[in-house]
């Protein structure tokens, strides 16, 4: 067995059992450290592929910003663990449905010798190649309305987290400056008229009083 069989297996294994603890582990913390595990394999089995660019790709997005993150989320927000997990053993068999299709997906690629994908002639690729040139050029070229659907897509759903923040509190006092703008000088201050207070002369002594 090769070396590179070897590596493939070990990132393979380690990256399902990571898989399964983030969804198993019942600290929310625990979850996110076992999907950083998890990617970092994933960008193993990429290296493996020779996808440098993705693999480099995987770890600074989702490890350094993505990952990052759902870390402050997770220990800034009061999360109910139990009420987050009511659901889970109900779409239990659902979720081993479609992993067993995967898998079943997955094994039928791995095995593509015996459907015939073995003799298929292998691309005699130049020394200067790089995949991650092509991977632009094909980009850019092939999948740009694609491209730039997708980043309208997140585009929108990053105005929809910023709106679905933005609650109103009963709680709070602001003032918004809109507000404050359209507010007007003669609504700033008001003039009330008053009678003016005169001072009544002090009563005089009784006889028989003292002063």
């Amino acid at each position: 067995m090769e070396f590179k069989t070897i590596l493939f297996y070990l990132f393979s294994v380690v990256t399902v059992v990571a898989a399964l603890r983030v969804i198993t582990a019942r600290n929310p913390v625990h979850a996110a450290l076992f999907l950083v595990l998890a990617f970092f394999n994933m960008a193993g089995l990429w290296l493996l592929l020779q996808a440098e660019f993705l693999a480099l790709v995987l770890i600074m997005v989702y490890v350094g910003a993505v990952m990052v993150l759902f870390l402050f989320v997770v220990m800034m927000l009061d999360i109910n663990i139990e009420r987050v997990r009511q659901g889970f053993w109900k779409n239990l068999p659902l979720g081993a449905l479609v992993g067993l299709l995967l898998i079943g997906e997955m094994a039928a690629v791995l095995s593509g010798r015996y459907f015939g994908l073995a003799n298929l002639p292998a691309h005699n690729l130049p020394a200067n190649y790089s995949n991650t040139k092509e991977l632009a050029r094909v980009l850019y070229t092939e999948y740009a309305y694609p491209f730039e659907i997708a980043s309208v897509v997140l585009l929108v759903a990053i105005i929809v987290a910023v709106m679905l923040t933005l609650r109103r509190r009963k709680d709070t006092k602001a003032m918004h400056p809109s507000d404050q703008i359209a507010v007007k000088a003669k609504d700033r201050m008001r003039l009330v008229k008053m009678a003016p207070e005169v001072e009544l002369p002090a009563p005089a002594a009784q006889p028989g009083e003292k002063a």
